[in-house]
């Protein structure tokens, strides 16, 4: 139930209740341990980058709010029953077959129009492939070391500098252009509650911002992440190229759906 969905109170059914449930009946089977899927929408916009463990936690949008609370539920039944738990708190993840909000992005770049970014783009941006977010968690459960991890790649760029890169990559026309940030960020609140826009808060009010882990304390552990920032943004627009996402779209997971542009056509058509 991600940002996307804009499902109001249904993040605290999902992301809350339905962690509690699974934590709830993990106990009841006497695991050996709980993995939880957190978000990096617990931080909301950090005042300092890297992100640590230390950095405190302030989401700003009810679905990080629901995040955040689906971890501290999970802690404390895991708590109460002895249950080792690894918490995993992902960058934004990428990976073939995902798209999501990716989709304009990479329909934009093919159709060479201009990306649009908030502020000039110049903020450390960190993204985190599907593949080696498994690698860690595994590699934290072989290890049998319980804990709260932020996991992102460890090679990352500008978020203009990995936009403009895949726009070559792409052999495309488009250029990164930069949006005022107090103006965008109203418009596009604006049209968020018009229900005219596909972007949620987590998007508009974060997207201006660095935001990146520092992953030091997983590197250390051995861990060793085999996607840039570059190398999974190249890898999930040849599967956007190679896929027909129409298809089944009601079988398939928010991650794997082509979202509706709504009235962002009209700023992709004079671009």
């Amino acid at each position: 139930m991600v940002p996307l969905t804009k499902s109001g109170s249904k993040f605290w059914d999902i992301n809350v209740i339905g962690s509690q449930i699974a934590a709830e009946e993990a106990a009841k089977a006497k695991v050996k341990s709980f993995i939880h899927m957190s978000s990096s929408s617990i931080f909301g916009v950090p005042e300092f980058c890297p992100i640590t463990n230390k950095t405190p936690v302030n989401p700003f949008d009810i679905y990080g709010k629901s995040k955040l609370a689906g971890e501290l539920k999970v802690k404390e039944i895991c708590k109460e029953h002895k249950i080792p738990l690894i918490v995993i708190r992902p960058r934004t993840i990428l990976g073939e077959g995902r798209l999501g909000i990716f989709k304009i992005l990479f329909d934009w770049i093919k159709d060479n129009a201009n990306i649009y970014v908030i502020g000039n783009g110049n903020i450390d941006f960190q993204f985190v492939h599907a593949l080696d977010l498994m690698d860690f968690y595994m590699l934290a459960l072989k290890l049998q070391q319980p804990g709260v991890y932020n996991v992102g790649t460890d090679s990352f760029n500008t978020l203009r500098k990995d936009l403009e890169d895949l726009i070559t990559y792409a052999n495309s026309k488009s250029k990164v252009k930069s949006l005022p940030i107090g103006l965008t960020i109203g418009t596009l609140k604006l049209l968020d509650w018009l229900k005219l826009s596909p972007l949620a808060p987590w998007h508009y009010l974060s997207y201006h911002k660095a935001f990146h882990f520092d992953v030091t304390p997983l590197l250390d552990m051995g861990w060793k992440p085999k996607y840039s920032n570059h190398k999974m943004l190249k890898e999930s627009y040849n599967s956007f190229l190679n896929t027909d996402y129409e298809k089944n779209q009601s079988k398939q997971s928010i991650h794997r759906t082509p979202i509706k542009e709504n009235i962002l056509w009209i700023l992709k058509k004079i671009s």
